[in-house]
């Protein structure tokens, strides 16, 4: 197993040196790695990441985010996206190219404090970010609770080709939705969803500890068979992929490792989960 070394590290401070690969919120200056956040550099045999310890969330194309609905007009819905925008997801794309404020009413459709799964589809930080809810596994959730996490610790959530979703997944017996923008949702009986809960906590308080993994099967009382154990640790100690890598690994796994609304609407359940607000 290659060793990585871990240090804290803050903007502009050199990380590494030489034919190495740079990652996650590393930049190359010559012969040098720099970082270019303050967080937890991991210096690998082939690849420097550094793994921010917070951070608020900006939005990228392409991601997948978890919003509350908090206001609308006669072309849009606005939506909470926990950042400092607000996504923005027009009504003609709900309805179609013949959407017309005059026969057609935004609230049929969403109202005020529904959660949607929505994509980023447009944004250059000179205006809010464009939503679409057109596609698999996008559009309203019709229940679940709703948790918070630094936005910089949703690749540690999800893990190495979805390691550490499934862990809990299997461990609680729920079911997760998990946007870029750090907003889970949980589905599951109230005991499992507390647990769940409680290891998604633990993964944001705790993800540069280098053994996370066995700290969150220990909580779910798991007990991992050796190769699995090997494995974890190796995706712990060498993981940390971007947010991206992470979340298309997710949701285009054969199992879905991102629950869907639809998932959600016919999960296997038997008590009815509350939305909370974001």
């Amino acid at each position: 197993m290659p060793e990585v070394k871990r240090r804290y590290v803050i903007p502009g401070e050199v990380v590494a040196r030489g034919n190495v690969r740079a990652d996650l919120n590393v930049m190359r200056v010559n012969d040098t790695l720099v970082a270019t956040r303050v967080g937890m550099a991991e210096i690998g045999h082939d690849v420097v990441r550094v793994v921010p310890l917070s951070g608020p969330y900006i939005p990228r194309i392409d991601d997948l985010v978890v919003g509350k609905v908090i206001d609308y007009s006669a072309f849009a819905w606005e939506a909470d996206i926990n950042s400092c925008f607000f996504g923005i997801l027009p009504a003609a794309s709900v309805f179609g190219r013949d959407y017309s404020p005059a026969k057609d009413s935004l609230t049929d459709k969403l109202k005020v404090g529904d959660m949607i799964a929505s994509r980023v589809i447009a944004f250059d930080r000179t205006r809010d970010p464009l939503l679409s809810i057109s596609g698999p596994g996008l559009g309203r959730i019709p229940r679940g609770q709703v948790v918070k996490i630094s936005p910089a610790k949703v690749p540690r959530l999800i893990g190495k080709k979805g390691s550490m979703i499934k862990t809990i997944e299997v461990g609680t017996r729920s079911r997760m939705l998990i946007g870029q923008n750090g907003v889970v949702v949980i589905v599951g009986s109230p005991e499992d969803t507390l647990r769940a809960i409680r290891a998604v906590n633990l993964v944001d308080e705790e993800a540069h500890s280098a053994d996370l993994t066995e700290k969150v099967q220990l909580m779910l009382g798991i007990t991992p068979e050796p190769q699995q154990a090997d494995a974890e640790q190796e995706s712990d100690e060498f993981g940390s992929e971007t947010q991206t890598e992470n979340e298309q690994s997710a949701a285009s796994s054969g199992e879905s490792d991102v629950m869907s609304p639809e998932n959600m609407q016919s999960g296997e359940s038997s008590s009815e989960q509350i939305s909370e607000g974001i």
